[in-house]
């Protein structure tokens, strides 16, 4: 066979994917009748009164000199821990923005970072491809730095996302551009199963994130460059339990509601989509006009839902964090519009385990704690 019988044999295998892609498209849509929102509105429901006293920053962390990519709170609701390009980890008491922590890491080029459930442990991971954990009470080197106390290695490719499972303090999930999720045990070092790669229903591009669903720990749900989620059970890692469309871009976040039963996503196409975990079926789109030029939208990078799950807060690239009511998809509130905003993209954000303070990173080095006052206190 010639190359240009096998060049026209690939157009034709090519338009014909594509072709099916768009049936399963139309039929997807098709069985849509309504969404969340519409649902809602024929109900009488609209959208929540949120003013700008209902959420006011009320401390801004400075201390690292590069861009932050990532932040994670601890369970008892006063630390949180940030990744920066600087290439250090910093560990914050939120109630008074002191550093109690700060490590220097061995690669500065890192992506994510995490605390155990214990409070006692973080991890890290980037472009090393490697997870590093810190024991936040080891003793200091001579340098005055935290030592690493264990290193997970084992992927191919950066690692992009990392979080402990919450009810086991020795297990941890990452995610890595190597298309695969690892289940790792934090004592060993070993890898207790790999989720995707050489597996047909695995992502076929780099994986950006993971979330855990906190009702049923064997669950979680990650998102990719192939524009998709999956649902994963670590009971069976040959296959993702399920995939879900919608997107037409990266997936960058992916975060459970707080029922566990559906979960949000985050994307470079500019919208954030609610799922139901069960059915795989899109409820709802978050998303606002702009111009015609695809470069206008801005890149939806990060999401947290509040502790009721009716406001989901988005992070975006033009330094934008709008706040959606859930439930009739409309803006409530744009912290990127308030006194005290950052002056870049939103890189990471993440709400306190009692919902009553959102932490957001960003490319301007800063991080700023958001407070809900009032009535507000827990949404």
């Amino acid at each position: 066979m010639s190359v240009a019988e096998l060049k026209e044999r690939h157009i034709a295998a090519t338009a014909t994917v594509n072709a099916l892609r768009e049936r399963l498209k139309q039929r997807r849509q098709a069985l849509l009748d309504t969404d969340v929102a519409g649902y809602a509105r024929s109900h009488g429901k609209t959208a929540i009164c949120f003013g700008s006293t209902d959420l006011v920053c009320c401390r801004t962390l400075q201390g690292h000199t590069g861009k932050v990519y990532s932040l994670d709170w601890t369970l008892e609701r006063n630390r949180i821990v940030s990744a920066s390009q600087d290439g250090r980890l910093i560990v914050w008491n939120a109630l008074t923005s002191q550093k109690t922590h700060a490590i220097k890491l061995h690669c500065a080029w890192v992506m994510t970072c995490a605390f155990a459930p214990n409070g006692q442990s973080v991890a890290c991971g980037g472009l090393d491809s490697a997870c590093s954990i810190f024991n936040l009470n080891s003793q200091v080197d001579r340098d005055g730095n935290i030592p690493i106390s264990r290193i997970l290695t084992g992927h191919k490719g950066y690692v992009s996302s990392c979080q402990f499972v919450p009810d086991q303090e020795t297990r941890l999930i990452t995610s890595s551009g190597d298309q695969t999720c690892v289940l790792w045990d934090v004592t060993t070092g070993q890898r207790i199963s790999v989720f995707g790669g050489e597996f047909p229903s695995g992502h076929t591009t780099d994986v950006l994130s993971v979330s855990i669903n906190s009702s049923n720990s064997n669950m979680f749900v990650s998102g990719s460059c192939d524009a998709t989620a999956r649902l994963w059970d670590t009971r069976i890692a040959s296959r993702a339990v399920r995939t879900y469309h919608g997107h037409e871009g990266d997936v960058n976040a992916v975060k459970f509601f707080p029922d566990g039963q559906r979960f949000g996503t985050g994307s470079n196409d500019g919208t954030c989509r609610l799922f139901d975990m069960r059915t795989g079926h899109q409820l709802q789109i978050y998303s606002q006009q702009h111009g015609n030029n695809d470069n206008d939208v801005p890149i939806a990078t990060s999401i947290a839902f509040s502790i009721s799950g009716r406001l989901l807060f988005a992070g975006y690239s033009n330094g934008d964090c709008y706040a959606w009511d859930t439930l009739v998809a409309e803006v409530v509130l744009n912290l990127g519009s308030l006194q005290n905003s950052h002056e870049g993209r939103i890189s990471c954000l993440g709400l306190s385990a009692d919902g009553s303070a959102l932490c957001t990173g960003s490319w301007d080095k800063n991080l700023k704690i958001w407070a809900f006052g009032g009535h507000r206190r827990v949404i």
